[in-house]
């Protein structure tokens, strides 16, 4: 196994395409199949599987890619450092649940990275899927909250991947609603003062289950459910519909101006907001100052 072997597997999962990788490489097909081959027969492991629509990566494959980004990540710093005069294109990526805060530090990472090339990726997704990249190490950082209800479930979730959760900040449960809304004076909300209004929740996919929600009491039967897949359509809801999601109590005004309010909810129940870190990566110089910023966000919160 060599560096270019890795180089040229990265390209044909990008490209799901031995051809267009193979243009890419500047080199030929039959050469470029050969090599994934000899790799795939030096790791006895299957990368990807062909068809005549192209390639797909197995989920071992999926991991060992991921383990091989990291590998060329770092030789091209040390390259970067000690060989080149050029400075190379610095690549991170971050998956997270729909926080404010983390795109917020997000921000912060691309001031003090302040290089002239970059690709960072800021991916909010799906509770399972979030997960998913930090194991295959697509993500060096995950985000995502525990409560009560499903801590057990994806602690264990988390251990069979080897991967390990730290937490940021804890806070109680808020109802997130118009300033207009009926319940927007009222101190503090009760559930079922909320039984006539349309629940608003992020929906999760293949992998539905009320483990991987983003808004703690998914198992509560409610009359009116709307899901949605991000944070505008949400807001839009909120303010047209009325409607409402339960999430953290963190939402910062500049947002949606003073438009959107959010009110303490009559609840036994803590949500522990944190990060998800394979454990046998250490973390690069981008994830310690990602991390950092998060940090100074969640002492704010």
């Amino acid at each position: 196994m060599n560096l270019q072997q890795l180089k040229y597997a990265l390209e044909v999962a990008s490209k799901g395409s031995m051809n267009e990788a193979a243009k890419s490489l500047f080199i030929s097909q039959p050469s470029l199949s050969n090599a994934i081959k000899e790799l795939e027969k030096a790791i006895k492991v299957t990368l990807f599987i062909r068809t005549n629509r192209g390639v797909t990566v197995t989920n071992e494959g999926a991991e060992f890619l991921g383990y091989a980004r990291q590998v060329l990540q770092q030789y091209n710093m040390l390259e970067e450092k000690y060989i080149s005069e050029k400075t190379a294109k610095q690549h991170f990526s971050i998956s997270t649940q729909h926080y404010t805060f983390a795109a917020n530090a997000f921000v912060e990472l691309v001031k003090e990275f302040g290089m002239s090339e970059y690709e960072f990726t800021l991916r909010e997704t799906k509770t399972y899927e979030i997960i998913e990249d930090v194991k295959n190490l697509r993500s060096e950082l995950g985000i995502i909250y525990l409560s009560k209800y499903n801590e057990s479930v994806l602690l264990k979730l988390l251990r069979d991947r080897n991967i390990t959760f730290s937490e940021l900040f804890t806070t109680k449960p808020h109802v997130f609603i118009s300033k207009k809304h009926p319940l927007a004076n009222e101190e503090s909300i009760d559930l079922d003062e909320l039984e006539d209004y349309p629940c608003l929740s992020f929906e999760q996919g293949e992998y539905n289950s009320f483990y991987f929600s983003e808004e703690i009491l998914s198992t509560r039967s409610v009359k009116k459910s709307i899901k949605v897949s991000d944070r505008a359509a949400i807001v839009n809801f909120m303010i047209g519909l009325n409607g409402y999601t339960i999430s953290s109590g963190v939402f910062p005004k500049y947002l949606h101006g003073d438009e959107i309010i959010a009110v303490p909810l009559n609840v036994d129940e803590v949500i522990r907001i944190g990060t998800i870190k394979h454990s046998d990566v250490t973390l690069t110089r981008l994830g310690a100052i990602y991390l950092d910023a998060l940090r100074r966000f969640a002492k704010e919160l």
